[in-house]
């Protein structure tokens, strides 16, 4: 099994790495059937989000769906599981090209630099088709079952991120399993920020950009030394206002406030535990 297929299995995405080695036949017969299961999948979740927002989610059944599309109610079952799943159309694609660039990352770059990267892919799948996105949004925001459902397919990056870095982080300490889990948390809680406020703004800013500076303010507040070497596995150190003292700190912010307000309070939080 490769290092790929490993990321992918313990994500939850089953099956989903033989897809991808399939499209990455050279313009084959695999290539042109990934391709048109892609096309079909995306012509499946247009026509469901029409009709959810011409007549609403639990009125709509995967019959009016597969009539919509032009396929048999059998076809539409061959590429979603649920109606829920229509909404959800690029993620098992994504989840596949955000593994394969992990496995691929180069030894010498820091892996919470690769995690950032890997993470964008994501981000850029929503930009990719802003009015798609903030329809897609809205709706999500008004039925609690695709809430459920988008919670579900985010913990499923965070669980690729954590094992990619179970395997790349070395620490004196002893918590790899801890600064695994923290780090992948991090780095999906700043672009969930992000985006979703790129997507009450109605998909309009530069998004990456604002990612980019929230990755910085993560790495300003919980980071402390990326560098490392070639060849060696890099050892994870927490800045200062991070690394002190056993305690949890819970702090609360509004929904919509900066991300910079959001880690000052974080800060001045661990600040003030740390001088008690």
């Amino acid at each position: 099994m490769t290092t790929e297929e490993q990321l992918l299995e313990q994500a939850g995405l089953d099956g989903a790495a033989s897809d991808a080695g399939t499209s990455g036949t050279n313009g084959g017969p695999g290539r042109r059937a990934t391709a048109q299961r892609q096309l079909m999948r995306q012509e499946l979740a247009a026509a469901a989000m029409e009709l959810f927002a011409s007549q609403g989610y639990e009125e709509t059944t995967v019959d009016q769906i597969a009539a919509a599309a032009g396929v048999a109610r059998r076809t539409f079952f061959r590429y979603f599981r649920s109606k829920e799943e229509a909404i959800f159309p690029d993620h098992d694609d994504t989840l596949v090209r955000v593994a394969d660039l992990l496995a691929s990352a180069d030894p010498s770059e820091h892996p919470l630099d690769v995690v950032c990267r890997g993470i964008k892919e994501v981000l850029r799948m929503y930009a990719a088709t802003p009015s798609v996105s903030v329809a897609r949004y809205r709706l999500i925001r008004q039925v609690p079952t695709l809430r459920e459902r988008e919670i579900a397919v985010v913990a499923r990056y965070e669980r690729l991120f954590t094992r990619y870095l179970l395997g790349r982080f070395d620490t004196d300490q002893g918590d790899d399993a801890m600064l695994a889990e923290v780090s992948a948390a991090a780095v999906v809680a700043a672009h969930n920020h992000v985006l979703r406020r790129w997507l009450r703004a109605g998909g309009r800013g530069e998004v990456e950009a604002q990612l980019d500076h929230a990755f910085e303010a993560i790495r300003r507040t919980f980071w402390g030394d990326l560098s490392t070497r070639r060849g060696e596995r890099p050892a994870l150190q927490l800045a200062p206002s991070a690394a002190n003292g056993g305690d949890y700190v819970i702090t609360v912010a509004r929904a919509d406030a900066p991300l910079d307000e959001v880690m000052a309070g974080i800060r001045a939080a661990l600040t003030g535990q740390n001088e008690a």
